[in-house]
């Protein structure tokens, strides 16, 4: 008699948005779970996800992910999800009610910095961030580029 193994949870992450660091100033993190039907674990299993255009809202008291990619999962055929529809995110009610006040303010907004699994269950790092301007991402190149050379120099003078 053989015995079916079991499946082994994928840990790390399934998609960032690599982005997200270069367009906005992520102000503060949220970890957050997210509603989701069992093809779609299933293809996030597979490491199969978009997560670049995808944002968060608050409506009537819930948290909802929009524009996350999750393509559907060939085995599954007849019971396939949506692959774009609006999905739920899993907060506590005290987190709810604080994003709803700053995500008020001029220029903040969420965004999910990625997906990834902890255990058998799909987190969400969400993100309150603030749009940068142009002249802002283009500071913060040339001090990476500044900084760069002077590590550059340090390292050839300690030779």
């Amino acid at each position: 008699m053989s015995k079916k193994k079991a499946r082994k949870p994928v840990s790390g992450d399934v998609a960032t948005n690599r982005r997200a660091r270069h367009k906005y100033e992520l102000v503060e993190r949220f970890e957050c779970g997210i509603e989701l039907r069992g093809s779609e674990v299933k293809a996030l299993r597979d490491g199969k996800a978009q997560i670049a255009d995808a944002y968060a809202t608050v409506d009537d008291g819930e948290v909802w992910l929009r524009n996350l990619h999750i393509p559907p999962y060939a085995p599954a055929s007849m019971e396939n999800h949506e692959p774009d529809r609006p999905r739920k995110l899993l907060m506590h009610r005290y987190e709810i009610e604080r994003l709803v006040g700053t995500t008020q303010r001029k220029g903040q907004t969420l965004v999910p910095v990625r997906v990834y699994f902890k255990g058998n269950r799909v987190k969400v790092e969400l993100a309150l961030a603030r749009g940068k301007e142009q002249r802002d991402r283009r500071r913060e190149l040339r001090d990476r580029d500044v900084q760069r050379e002077i590590d550059r120099e340090l390292s050839r003078r300690r030779r």
